[in-house]
């Protein structure tokens, strides 16, 4: 709770600083909205720390307030202080990534997850989550996902339990949402997707989810989370241990062609 409170506290000081700069340069909420193409209200949220400011915001700011490269200077913290504190390192480790490698069984990965399904898992969490800090993890969930748009775009493969495919988080309308999108990012070049089947009598996942990444400097780690108690292990006989268990899994579960058309099937279902 203290690394969470953490990223709060420094929003606010971000906002606190853009707040002292924006009245030095003499103007109003509405007037620096005004010239920085955002609403008043949504300056309002960045001054007092309830919403993250998107980089371009902060770049526009730093320009029209004359901030010297003071607010920019911020940007990549600020840009960490928007996921929760166990996930910050895997954040920054996922973004230098040249290889992903993901099991899930509980849910559907996050790299995957439509905006509707991901606001239905951080809705579902208890204690609940304020609503604008459900809007925060959404969108940092999403920004993500950029990762798909990158040139060169890391090479990604998926193993998803059939369980996960068939659990309707947040009703039927956005299972069947979340599906399609699968299903659309499953065709890219760069990416592998595959379904555990239900009937398999051997999983070597039973343990629960892990990330595998391999960033450009070569440098091979495993992400495990649970609870929102996460670690991320660069120990190399940790690593391999789940990189074999990863090659069974990939094994185990039906071929990427196979899985499309699985996903398919259940699109089919009434």
């Amino acid at each position: 709770m203290v690394e969470q409170d953490d990223g709060a506290n420094f929003l606010r000081c971000f906002g606190r600083q853009m707040r002292l700069l924006r009245e030095r340069a003499g103007l109003t909420r509405r007037e620096l909205g005004s010239r920085l193409g955002y609403g008043e209200d949504q300056i309002t949220s960045v001054e007092l720390g309830r919403r993250i400011p998107k980089p371009e915001l902060i770049d526009k700011a730093d320009e029209v307030l004359d901030a010297g490269g003071v607010l920019r200077a911020m940007k990549e913290e600020v840009a960490r202080a928007r996921y929760p504190a166990f996930f910050r390192d895997a954040a920054r480790l996922e973004a230098e990534a040249v290889e992903l490698h993901v099991y899930a069984n509980q849910a559907i990965p996050g790299l995957l997850q439509t905006e509707d399904y991901a606001r239905a898992v951080f809705t579902m969490m208890r204690p609940p989550m304020d609503e604008e800090v459900i809007d925060q993890r959404v969108a940092a969930r999403l920004a993500r996902q950029s990762l798909f748009t990158k040139r060169p775009a890391p090479l990604m493969s998926f193993v998803i339990d059939e369980s996960v495919l068939r659990r309707p988080i947040g009703g039927r309308g956005i299972l069947r949402g979340q599906l399609e999108q699968v299903l659309l990012i499953g065709q890219k070049p760069t990416v592998e997707v595959q379904v555990m089947p239900l009937e398999r009598e051997e999983n070597a996942g039973l343990a629960g989810p892990f990330t595998l990444t391999e960033t450009k400097g070569e440098r091979r780690i495993a992400y495990v989370e649970v609870q929102n108690v996460s670690h991320v292990h660069t120990e190399r006989h940790l690593v391999r241990g789940l990189e074999v268990k990863y090659g069974i899994l990939r094994a185990q579960a039906l071929t990427p062609r196979e899985s499309l058309a699985y996903v398919e099937k259940l699109l089919g279902e009434p």
